[in-house]
């Protein structure tokens, strides 16, 4: 192993000693890395170095099994989070292909995993463990629900089982009650996300994004392992699942990358794992923080970031944990949609740019379907960032790319700061998209 690690020209410091919370004392090797190493390591670990870009709807399917989770967002003042970020990394995606992943093919499901997720098939089991906490140790307001309306649960269960799947439109409103906000959901509305939680109903399709319920006896494909895993079986697959995407991260990030298990486990199961060599403690030059890597990210061979730029979604797994970006990439970002106008300093929905191994910019832009135009509406480039002549041409390419998939043919640019770059970009922006509607 270690011959193998040289590959990647990473400095081997000399084994330690470490008390393991059992009291046991353990020996540790640790590896060095430069910043640029782990953000090349992170970068490649998602999928977005451009060295094998998959294809297809299987290569869609290969990209949600890697990552293990994609994060699935309403806002679509460009294309919803999910299509993005696949589309990132799936030049060919096309939103049909996530769709019969999830309705026909049954690959994919919906579930919980740090927020609401598309999910590989083949981890279905690893989410029982939740499904059964939600049927046993619910919460408090859910035992307060349940003595006004727990009947409507078999109601609810009854009705789909006779009529096959269904959407929350398909329960009328009970005479005099109003739709509201989430809180305020129609009581069949709400049953339906708590059996879906529990793990009795799954989503079987969305139809103009609706979830399309149905019992999960008829969702979840035969073959499917529902045995409910081991805690040391939940504890590897949750540090392997993250620590498969994020290639490098702390006990705290591979913590939140799913939420499946609590600390004390991931500490326990990080230190199991070092101890059989398949995870190694990582320091990354100029950061405090201890590391963790997966013994093979690190005997893979290197595969430098090429010249592309990548824009990502607020909710792409690269950028979703925003301490992350900003102690691995010096990038800190904040979404500002949330905010009121007044107090937003960037614009509603930005979008960060990055460009080989590092974040370069900030655009906030929207999809105006109806005319077919994409408006870059602001764009900042870093202060600081000296090779933007460089980066414009690859940045272009890849906004023209970005508009194509919003259904857009024309481009409108606003503001660009700093100043200056406007009619060259405009200029090779153009240029790409009459290139790719001859192609």
């Amino acid at each position: 192993m270690l011959s193998t690690l040289r590959r990647r020209d990473v400095d081997v410091v000399p084994s330690r000693q470490y008390v393991a919370n059992n009291g046991d004392t353990l020996q540790m090797t640790q590896f060095k890395l430069s910043l640029n190493q782990a953000r090349q390591i992170a970068i490649q670990s998602q999928l977005l170095s451009n060295s094998n870009p998959l294809a297809g709807k299987d290569g869609v399917a290969q990209t949600i099994e890697h990552l293990g989770y994609l994060q699935i967002d309403t806002i679509a003042v460009v294309e919803r989070a999910h299509h993005h970020t696949l589309w990132t990394r799936c030049p060919d995606y096309q939103p049909g292909f996530l769709h019969d992943l999830v309705a026909i093919d049954r690959r994919v499901f919906e579930y919980w995993a740090h927020a609401m997720a598309f999910l590989p098939m083949s981890d279905y089991r690893f989410y029982i463990p939740r499904m059964e906490r939600h049927r046993t140790t619910g919460r408090a307001w859910l035992s307060e629900w349940k003595k006004e309306h727990g009947h409507i649960l078999d109601q609810v269960l009854n009705r789909i089982r006779k009529e096959g799947a269904l959407t929350s439109k398909d329960f009328e409103l009970p005479p005099g009650v109003k739709r509201g906000t989430w809180w305020d959901w129609k009581p069949t509305k709400r049953a339906l996300e708590i059996l879906f939680w529990q793990g009795h109903l799954m989503i079987s399709e969305r139809k103009n994004f609706q979830k399309v319920y149905d019992l999960t006896e008829r969702v979840l494909p035969p073959s499917t392992d529902t045995t409910s895993p081991t805690e040391e079986e939940l504890g590897r697959f949750h540090v392997r699942r993250a620590l498969g995407g994020l290639g490098v991260a702390q006990e705290r990030e591979i913590r939140d990358a799913f939420h499946i298990v609590n600390r004390s486990l991931i500490v326990k199961t990080l230190e199991e794992m070092q101890q059989s060599k398949e995870v190694i403690s990582v320091s990354i030059e100029g950061l405090s923080d201890a590391y963790y890597a997966l013994t093979e990210t690190l005997e893979r061979d290197e595969s430098p970031c090429l010249n592309t730029a990548h824009i990502l979604s607020p909710f792409d797994n690269l950028t979703i944990q925003r301490n992350r970006m900003e102690q691995l990439f010096g990038f800190k970002y904040t979404i500002e949609c949330y905010l009121p106008e007044a107090k937003r300093k960037y614009g509603y929905f930005v979008l960060p740019v990055l460009w080989r191994d590092e974040f370069i910019g900030r655009l906030d832009s929207k999809a105006d379907r109806k005319t077919k135009t994409f408006i870059a509406k602001k764009l900042w480039f870093e202060p600081g960032f000296q090779a933007l002549d460089e980066a414009i041409p690859a940045f272009a390419e890849t906004l023209a790319r970005f508009a194509r998939f919003n259904s857009c043919d024309t481009i409108e640019f606003d503001v660009i700061k700093p100043t200056g770059h406007k009619r060259r970009l405009k200029t090779l922006a153009k240029r790409s998209l009459e290139t790719l509607s001859s192609s």
